[in-house]
């Protein structure tokens, strides 16, 4: 691996001390990928099962087109990601175009008429902060029937806060596993279930619902596991495996995926509709696919935290740490050294590598944003990618890789430019 990886960056003129951090990088996360690659064997067994269980065949295949009425391919891949999920039951539409729109469906449809809920940890990403509260035609415009617990970055989630809150009796409360924008963990199964917990004895008539965008696979249960009653996300990152070309999920209780499908649709339609068009060739493939394609993610992040380390500059997770999400966070701090490391990226991404980053406005976010990106699947973050806020502290995140070798010269060719600029 050393030597191989000396003779491609060297096709790229990396050479000098950059190359010496990123050898050392190399040999110091051998430890943690033998680890990442035992976990992903236990993943990869526990998928296989689930397609075993429902008997995938070729005629699961197929796709549907109009109303989709009958789609027993979809109803195949909804009982296989049902089982991944360690939920009852499953709704997986293309129609549902991002992980946002998802979890905004599953907090209207759980929150009552009037709704009520509670974030538990903190401020939510922008977008779906925008959708719930800031928004004139938010979920809770103004916030109105709107609770949220600061999440402090160093303790986490403040448990006594949290009890308090749920005391007024929110209908939905919220729980964010990743991190966003923001410099805080991202949160474990264990995390998710101690606040589960706290929901169940202060809150009990609450429905828990969590954002699991980044975190599938990651670990070996998922948050249905530990009582959650909805769990959203979206198909076009872990769970697509690089390969589903739209998509978002729910999985949860029957009644509350019922209550999903109807305010997706319309009342009396509830999960009959939404064809799966040329999609579900690929949404089988992508989850058959997604243990190593997140288990590749997971490596190229440690090596991205041990280079930078070694760098000087501050990374959560630290490399070789336990995670729970595809996510990499690199304080960077300046506005230059988030456009040098954007730029780094995208030269060696397989698509637009000739793209220069700029920062600009991206609907949601209340600050100009620098993102590097080259998917073949149009926001597929699995495949490589980095985002920044440009504001304080200057964090760039880094997420996915789903090939580690093409992971490492990336994130290598990020770090050259930055310390050049």
């Amino acid at each position: 691996m050393i030597d191989a990886l000396r003779d491609a960056c060297a096709r790229f003129g990396v050479e000098g001390a950059i190359l010496d951090h990123a050898l050392a990088a190399a040999e110091a996360v051998q430890p943690a990928w033998r680890s990442r690659d035992a976990h992903a064997l236990r993943v990869s067994a526990k998928v296989v099962q689930a397609f075993a269980g429902v008997g995938i065949s070729d005629a699961h295949l197929q796709g549907t087109t109009g109303y989709g009425y009958h789609d027993f391919g979809r109803e195949a891949y909804e009982a296989v990601l049902a089982s991944v999920m360690d939920a009852p039951r499953a709704l997986a539409r293309v129609q549902l175009v991002s992980g946002t729109q998802a979890i905004v469906a599953t907090l209207a449809a759980v929150a009552g008429a009037k709704p009520s809920i509670c974030s538990l940890t903190g401020r939510p990403y922008d977008t779906l902060r925008l959708a719930l509260v800031d928004h004139p035609n938010a979920l809770c415009a103004g916030g109105a029937g709107y609770d949220e617990v600061p999440f402090h970055a160093t303790t986490g989630p403040d448990e006594r806060a949290i009890a308090a809150a749920l005391r007024r009796r929110p209908a939905a409360v919220f729980i964010q596993r990743s991190r966003g924008y923001a410099p805080r963990p991202s949160l474990s199964i264990k995390d998710i279930e101690r606040l589960i917990a706290i929901v169940r004895r202060e809150s009990p008539q609450a429905k828990v619902v969590v954002d699991n965008c980044y975190g599938e696979l990651v670990e070996l249960a998922e948050p249905s596991a530990v009582g959650a009653d909805a769990v959203v996300g979206s198909l076009i990152k872990n769970l697509g495996g690089g390969m589903a070309p739209s998509g978002a999920y729910v999985a949860g209780s029957s009644v509350v995926i019922d209550r999903v499908a109807e305010r997706i649709f319309a009342p009396g339609l509830a999960t009959g509709i939404g064809p799966t068009l040329d999609a579900g060739r690929w949404l089988f493939a992508g989850l058959h696919r997604a243990p190593k394609a997140v288990c590749e993610s997971l490596k190229t992040m440690d090596f991205a935290a041990a280079l930078f380390s070694r760098l000087g500059y501050a990374v959560d997770p630290l490399p070789g740490a336990p995670r729970t999400d595809i996510i990499q966070a690199i304080r960077l701090g300046s506005p230059d050294a988030l456009l040098a490391f954007a730029a780094g990226l995208q030269r060696m991404l397989p698509v637009n590598a000739r793209a220069t980053p700029e920062p600009g406005p991206v609907p949601g976010y209340a600050d100009p944003v620098i993102m590097a990106g080259g998917a073949f699947v149009s926001g597929s973050t699995l495949e490589l990618s980095c985002d920044a806020p440009l504001r304080a502290p200057f964090e760039v995140y880094v997420q996915g890789g789903m090939d580690v070798g093409h992971g490492m010269l990336a994130v290598t060719s990020a770090a050259a430019r930055v310390v050049h600029a």
